[in-house]
């Protein structure tokens, strides 16, 4: 009996052993990358951005460029040593020669897309600058020219005046998955070549701005701004424009200009010196669970409007506040802040096909499509923004 026992006892515990060899042969295994060779490859093609502008007023030196002086205090104390690009004495006044001088106004990043010096980076980087130098990582440094920017979208073009430079391969950021790593290189604080990296933590992110952002938890500070979000092929997914904070630092959540998007309004900037839009003159409000089901609709979808502005295309297509835009020029709304994207990349002069919901049933319209005017947005969205405490800040 009792050999009888030992004999199932090990039978039992081969069966044991083998299921769970078979399960853990199932499971995928997750390693974490080494980003090393991506750096080496890539981090040539990343640069730093200087800007400058004229002040009249009394000047400073020894100060870092877009560093606030208790931060700049904070390295020189707490470090104890030199650090490179960071001054070893506290800003010292000069007195204020009455003409006109230059003065640092801020860092950022940007990248390079083009080996004749095309770069790209954020608007409000470049923005306000007299004067724009760029820095390549062998340290040889350009002025350079602006070819254009666009607030809206926060992308910006410039270029210097270079041939056979690195540049970057560009992927499609419409095949990002969440979960999938990536990395950031710029120069936070000023301190050039900065590497950091983390996961897509979330895709089609509304802020409150015209784009969906790329969210990661990649750490990313003020000077990252126009730098590459980078997946592990090497390719530029993303520009890093934002961070989401309650003080103002670096909180785990940051965003990134989806690269298809960007080069959507690079296309033009570096063509046309601006970005050109369609309008069709609606206010959007904010398609809720109750609004939904009190048109009959079932579940959110599509863009609800709120108002619609007299006399402007959408009025003389026939579209009427209530509606809910359900597609426009082919193309399926699936949310409110969608519409703003899909009839600003509409060619003015043109006309679309709209589909909306009206009283329990479609109505297909067709709306003429006018030129946005300075200032003005492609739709108007409602002020509901959906933030969590904390502000979506610019990284320049």
């Amino acid at each position: 009996m009792k050999k009888y026992l030992i004999t199932l006892l090990a039978i039992f515990s081969l069966g044991q052993f083998a299921l769970i060899s078979q399960v853990s042969a199932q499971s995928p295994r997750v390693s974490i990358p080494d980003f090393a060779d991506l750096v080496e490859r890539a981090s040539p093609a990343v640069v730093n951005i200087r800007t400058t502008e004229k002040v009249m007023q009394q000047q400073a030196q020894g100060g870092i460029p877009g560093m606030p002086e208790e931060q700049a205090e904070f390295f020189r104390r707490f470090f104890g040593v030199p650090i490179p690009g960071l001054p070893s004495g506290p800003k010292q006044a000069q007195p204020n020669s009455g003409k006109p001088q230059e003065a640092d106004r801020g860092v950022g990043s940007g990248f390079i897309i083009e080996s004749n010096g095309l770069i790209l980076t954020n608007a409000h980087v470049v923005e306000g600058a007299n004067t724009i130098y760029v820095t390549l990582t062998d340290k040889r440094e350009y002025k350079a020219k602006l070819l254009g920017m666009d607030k809206r979208t926060d992308v910006a073009v410039v270029k210097i005046d270079a041939r056979d430079l690195p540049k970057l391969p560009l992927g499609d950021s419409s095949r990002v998955r969440v979960g999938e790593w990536v990395l950031a290189i710029g120069s936070p604080f000023g301190l050039e070549n900065t590497v950091t990296a983390g996961i897509v933590s979330a895709k089609s992110r509304d802020t409150g701005d015209y784009l969906p952002f790329i969210q990661t938890d990649v750490a990313v500070n003020p000077g990252n701004s126009g730098g590459p979000l980078l997946n592990t092929a090497g390719q530029v997914i993303g520009i890093n424009s934002q961070i989401f904070s309650r003080s103002g630092g670096y909180m785990g959540i940051s965003f990134a200009i989806p690269i298809d998007e960007a080069m959507r309004v690079a296309d033009q900037l570096r063509t046309n010196g601006k970005m050109t839009r369609g309008r069709i003159g609606v206010a959007l409000g904010e398609m809720t669970k109750e609004i939904a089901e009190s048109l009959g609709l079932g579940k959110p979808r599509g863009a609800y409007v709120r108002n619609v502005e007299p006399g402007g295309p959408a009025a003389a297509g026939g579209i009427e506040s209530g509606d809910v835009i359900l597609s426009f020029n082919g193309r399926d709304i699936g949310k409110s802040t969608d519409l703003p994207r899909v009839v600003g990349e509409t060619r003015p002069g043109t006309s679309a096909s709209v589909q909306v919901w009206r009283k329990g049933s479609t109505k297909d319209l067709v709306v003429s499509v006018v030129d946005t005017e300075a200032g003005q947005a492609a739709v108007k969205k409602s002020d509901n923004s959906g933030s969590a405490g904390g502000n979506a800040n610019s990284l320049g």
